[in-house]
């Protein structure tokens, strides 16, 4: 199919003209492509994850440790997403080690490396290097209020029970 540029072009989920490397808390939804259930299975309201969901949970608990300027709070994975907040913390000015990023990366480019290290873990478990396993992008919302932030958690936690009535679950009609 021939590019059409009325027709082939990207619309920005993004909030227009917000800094998104600002200090803040923002709540994730990434998906497995297809929204293959890769990642475990719910029995009983329990998220039971594979060795992929392992490596998943793996590299989001790194997250913070290669950011220096990122906390990591509620996260669920799910058999084919994966929930959670990740807060930005402004550290800029602060002495740090030569090893850490002196510049103050974007939500996207924190999420871009959690998506390059879990597809390249899980491609390696299962012998299919450079296949894609996340779907394009991810869903964010800039959590605004403690208020928020508590509902956010709370479903999060909660996840896993609503699974049989969740739209990422195939299964569900």
């Amino acid at each position: 199919m021939k590019y059409d540029p009325s027709k082939h072009h990207r619309r920005s989920i993004r909030l227009k003209d917000y800094d998104y490397s600002q200090a803040g808390a923002y709540f994730l939804t990434i998906v497995v492509r297809n929204h293959e259930c890769l990642l475990g299975d719910v029995v009983d309201g329990e998220m039971r994850v594979n060795g992929f969901g392992k490596m998943v949970q793996k590299c989001w608990d790194e997250l913070s440790v290669h950011y220096s300027n990122v906390e990591l709070d509620a996260f669920v994975v799910m058999p084919n997403h994966v929930h959670g907040i990740v807060v930005i913390v402004d550290r800029r000015g602060e002495v740090t080690s030569p090893l850490q990023l002196h510049d103050q990366p974007t939500l996207g480019r924190i999420i871009g490396y959690f998506k390059y290290q879990s597809t390249k873990l899980i491609n390696e478990l299962r012998g299919t290097p450079g296949a894609p396993v996340w779907q394009r992008n991810y869903f964010e919302h800039i959590i605004r209020n403690d208020h928020d932030f508590e509902r956010i958690r709370e479903y999060i936690a909660y996840n896993p029970v609503g699974w049989q009535m969740d739209d990422e679950n195939p299964n569900h009609t």
